[in-house]
Parts: C-alpha cells; structure tokens; sequence
C-alpha cells in the first residue's frame, strides 16, 4: 500500500509539473506575440510559425478539444457551444497586450 501511494504521489508530482511546464510555454509564446487566442477557444500562430510554436498549438489545442469534448458530452451541449464560452471565459483572463484574434480573422491586441 505504501508503494502504491508513493507511486501515485509521484505520478501527481510529475502530472503537476508537466502541466506548469506547458503552461509556462503557452504564457511564454503569448507574451512574445508568437500565439493568440482565437474565438473557437484555440490558441493559433500569430505569424508564419516555427516548428516549435507549431509543437505548441498541437499539443495546446488537443488538450483543450479533449476538454471540450468532455464539457459537450457530460452537459449535452453542442462542442461549438463549449468552445465559444472557452474563448469568452480565456480572453477575459488573458492579460493587456496578448493577441486576441477577431471573428474577421484579423489579430489585435487586447
């Protein structure tokens, strides 16, 4: 029994960690003006991407589509539904200056 909590507290160290790591990749682009948000509640390039901004929006995005997926299926609501109110809820965190992209398309900054 010790063994398996020990396994799972590192597992959760581990988890914990990879997620600030993420996270700290995702506000690093942000703030550098490599992504923005978009409103479909997705994080895109803000230019021609490197590889590894490219990395970033995959692995970013994937996450949250999952999520996304859950929120629709356990709520009955539609996927579009979740993402638009994702988009809203990110925006209204994100601080002055990130690249917010309009329904047109176009970036700005908020």
């Amino acid at each position: 029994m010790a063994r398996f909590l020990t396994a799972a507290a590192a597992f959760m160290c581990v988890f914990v960690i990879t997620v600030a790591a993420w996270a700290l990749e995702l506000n690093e682009a942000r703030a550098r003006g490599l992504v923005g948000e978009t409103p479909r509640g997705y994080i895109a390039p803000v230019q021609s991407p490197t590889p590894e901004v490219s990395a970033l929006v995959d692995r970013i995005n994937s996450g949250r589509r999952a999520e996304y997926q859950r929120v629709a299926e356990q709520t009955g609501t539609r996927l579009q539904q979740v993402e638009a109110l994702a988009a809203q809820k990110i925006i209204r965190q994100l601080p002055p200056g990130s690249y917010v992209q309009g329904n047109d398309g176009r970036w700005g900054k908020k």
